[in-house]
């Protein structure tokens, strides 16, 4: 398949009815496409009776449960065309999602990444913390969603430093350095949210250690669950880590491997934002019915960007809520909206969640 149309386009340049349109007309397109090509979607559309010729807005693209992806392999282009397969996090005995990524699906998910990433940071790289272990990255051609979310983040750093040991203890040293080479340089801070919480924040305070990374911007995702469990809340997280480590700025985001590139970054105000390359549709549980705006119910999470697996639509096993569109302080067009937790007895599947059990 060509290029979509979107990535031409700023992030959130698009009220919600034109990038209804268009993304209604990219989805349709992909659902035909990934009819024609995998026949175990082509088998799952049939048994459901999806019409091609009845698919005439967002809500009416077939969606799949995301679980799905750790049952069976979905691909829609031939094996050749493959250059990339991603896992995702999975605690021990869980079956773990496979993605296969072609050279067109994987150089989109890397322009969507840069495009809305910079939209919060600027279009400068910068110096780059990453708060985790190298030893994460140690398969290139075989990643997990953890390793995959450092390696697209690392996109946006000019320099990178490491600042966790391979038995997950605090390297100082290199800490040190990163600062004492950047002080007072605009810097970014990458990590999965949990692994922030447990081996970052947790040591420093442990050591009685404060560092200055007051210039730093956070990113940061995942890994609330066990978090929230212990009474850390979103807005006691920041607190710390301001009061440590002297981060003003950080922006969680909401993703998954399944859709890798098109992730909902948080804005200055809260905030989670779908970008032109995604949308967000909140279903009730019982029917799978659109729900009202305000009204909370399941994610599901729609991308333009998956060519060479059906990942276009897919029902996430999320509770989340649409807070309001086209009108966020911020600026930002689109859709904006809150995750409220899991439903209920869904397994563990986030990067920080999966590695926060064995705590």
């Amino acid at each position: 398949m060509d290029c979509c149309e979107e990535m031409l386009l700023s992030p959130f340049s698009l009220k919600q009815h034109e990038k209804q349109k268009l993304m209604t007309q990219r989805l349709k397109k992909l659902t035909r496409h990934h009819y024609k090509n995998c026949s175990a979607y082509q088998r799952i559309m049939d048994a459901l009776g999806v019409q091609m010729k009845h698919l005439q807005s967002l809500e009416t693209i077939p969606f799949l449960p995301v679980s799905l992806f750790k049952q069976m392999e979905l691909v829609s282009v031939g094996q050749e065309q493959l250059v990339k397969i991603m896992t995702s996090s999975g605690t021990s005995g869980q079956k773990l999602s496979k993605i296969c990524l072609d050279k067109i699906t994987a150089i989109n998910q890397q322009k969507a990444l840069v495009k809305i990433v910079s939209d919060f940071t600027g279009q400068a790289r910068m110096p780059m913390l990453i708060i985790d272990t190298p030893d994460v990255m140690a398969n290139r051609n075989s990643f997990s969603a953890r390793g995959a979310g450092i390696l697209g983040f690392s996109l946006f750093g000019s320099e990178k430093t490491w600042a966790l040991k391979s038995d997950m203890s605090l390297d100082m040293p290199a800490i040190s350095h990163f600062l004492q080479k950047h002080r007072g340089k605009r810097v970014l801070i990458f990590g999965f949210t949990f692994i922030i919480w447990q081996h970052f924040y947790k040591q420093l305070l442990q050591i009685n250690q404060k560092i200055d990374l007051s210039s730093g911007i956070l990113i940061h995702g995942g890994g609330w669950k066990k978090l929230i469990s212990a009474a850390v809340s979103p807005e006691y997280f920041s607190a710390a880590l301001q009061r440590q480590c002297g981060i003003a700025h950080n922006h969680d985001y909401y993703g998954m491997v399944e859709q890798t590139g098109t992730i909902f970054m948080q804005c200055e105000y809260g905030h989670l934002h779908a970008s032109v390359f995604s949308d967000i549709i909140i279903r009730n549980p019982i029917d799978f019915s659109v729900c009202r705006h305000g009204e909370p119910g399941i994610i599901q999470v729609l991308s333009v960007i998956p060519v060479s697996y059906p990942g276009h639509a897919l029902l996430t096993e999320d509770r989340g809520v649409i807070l309001g569109f086209d009108d966020c302080p911020c600026g930002r067009y689109g859709k904006y909206f809150s995750v409220i937790g899991r439903v209920e007895n869904a397994e563990l599947r986030g990067c920080s969640d999966t590695y926060a059990e064995q705590f």
